[in-house]
């Protein structure tokens, strides 16, 4: 598969330098040449660093190798941008050729004037990605940002009446590269005063020591009724190779201890009853559970085990798909469901009102809330990265809902 890909990447690079070096001439074409060359020199050193360092998975990062990465991936993405325009035009090319063949006529001035225009407009709009994705790589990935709701309940306890939760999910603490950013992101979770503090998976890529330097920064969080977790599918350790069963195990425990060394309640398919001045909500949580590829270690009844049928119940499970496949076809109506995963992909448009990403081509629900059936899901864009280290567009968050107490059934 990494082949194949190296195969496409080097058949883009090729267009697009034939297609530049055809459309400009003299110095400024020197120019768009050179910057295009210092483009892919930069696509390959990243190539070649991702393989030297990374051999076992992208585990812990350093700095110097995110900014590649994410220079390597800017540059992709804006060639394959212009090289649309190029495409675009070449196709134009062929069927007037065509045409001129069987008339036996010529266009030549029409298409030199087409090619330069359309050759500059493509290097007007590829500038837009190249800008956004320069902007989410050095600033976008810190650019924390709180979204609030307001959910209101029927039947909730009314001691609960604007009690505050604070949801943060997918960590991924190995992508960090800063000690600063991601104090920057806790203290921002702890200005919100939260009532409760809720974590819904991926705390690092793969290995449990990429969140040793961070342990003491968590362990300051406070919250009044506690601190709660599970695991995300990142948490089980699935995408590197282990040389032993034991190793893998041991490294899925120290995660799991990890958990509690913060003061966070880590839920393992189990529930647990929030107190509050005479009146209780029920918390529970389940061990990640997906759809193929990702590991179905959740278990839905089990969480739920004692919880009776009138109990406002919330519950944290990390991949959304599961509010789909279970928590909604469950007899136990679930008041509240939280959920992370999915990152909103880290790119695309989230603007009050509208929000789209490539990420909902596979997941229905994969930012924010929705309501079904008189049921809530929240989903988390997280609080990390992944993989490409930048964000465009979806901002890594820290969630804000506020529990209210309606004076009137909500049908």
């Amino acid at each position: 598969m990494l082949a194949f890909l190296f195969i496409v990447f080097l058949v883009l690079e090729a267009y697009v330098f034939f297609g530049l070096r055809t459309s400009y001439s003299g110095t400024s074409g020197n120019w768009v040449l050179a910057i295009s060359i210092v483009m892919f020199l930069v696509i390959i050193a990243a190539f070649i660093s991702m393989g030297i360092f990374y051999k076992k998975g992208l585990s812990v990062t350093i700095w110097w190798i995110n900014i590649l990465l994410g220079l390597a991936v800017t540059f992709t993405v804006t060639k394959l941008v212009f090289a649309l325009f190029l495409l675009g035009e070449d196709v134009y090319r062929l069927f007037d050729w065509i045409i001129q063949f069987f008339r036996k006529d010529s266009a030549d001035v029409l298409m030199d004037s087409r090619r330069s225009f359309i050759t500059n407009t493509g290097l007007v709009v590829a500038s837009i990605p190249f800008a956004s994705f320069i902007y989410g790589v050095f600033k976008g990935r810190y650019n924390f940002t709180v979204f609030k709701e307001e959910l209101v309940f029927s039947d909730l306890p009314d001691a609960f009446n604007g009690f505050k939760i604070v949801q943060f999910s997918d960590l991924h603490a190995g992508s960090f590269d800063s000690f600063e950013a991601m104090k920057k992101g806790v203290d921002l979770i702890q200005a919100q005063q939260p009532d409760l503090i809720l974590f819904t998976g991926d705390l690092v890529n793969n290995l449990s020591e990429e969140f040793d330097p961070y342990i003491e920064l968590f362990k300051g969080l406070k919250a009044k009724y506690g601190k709660y977790s599970i695991l995300g599918n990142h948490d089980y350790g699935l995408y590197i190779p282990w040389e032993t069963k034991e190793a893998e195990k041991a490294n899925n425990q120290r995660i799991r201890n990890h958990h509690k060394s913060i003061g966070f309640h880590l839920f393992e398919n189990s529930n647990q009853l929030i107190e509050k001045d005479g009146a209780s909500i029920r918390l529970a949580g389940v061990e990640n559970w997906g759809r193929p590829p990702f590991p179905p270690h959740g278990d839905l009844n089990k969480a739920l085990n004692g919880v009776g049928d009138d109990e406002f119940t919330i519950l944290l499970s990390h991949d959304p798909h599961h509010w789909e496949d279970h928590v909604l076809p469950s007899k136990k109506h679930i008041h509240l469901t939280l959920s992370g995963h999915t990152h909103g992909m880290q790119m695309g448009i989230d603007l009050p009102g509208f929000k789209w990403s490539p990420v909902s081509l596979r997941y229905k629900n994969w930012a924010g809330l929705y309501t079904e059936q008189s049921q809530n899901l929240y989903v988390n864009r997280g609080f990390g990265h992944l993989g490409f280290p930048g964000r465009v567009g979806i901002m890594p968050e820290v969630t804000v809902l506020e529990l209210k107490k309606s004076k009137k059934p909500i049908m």
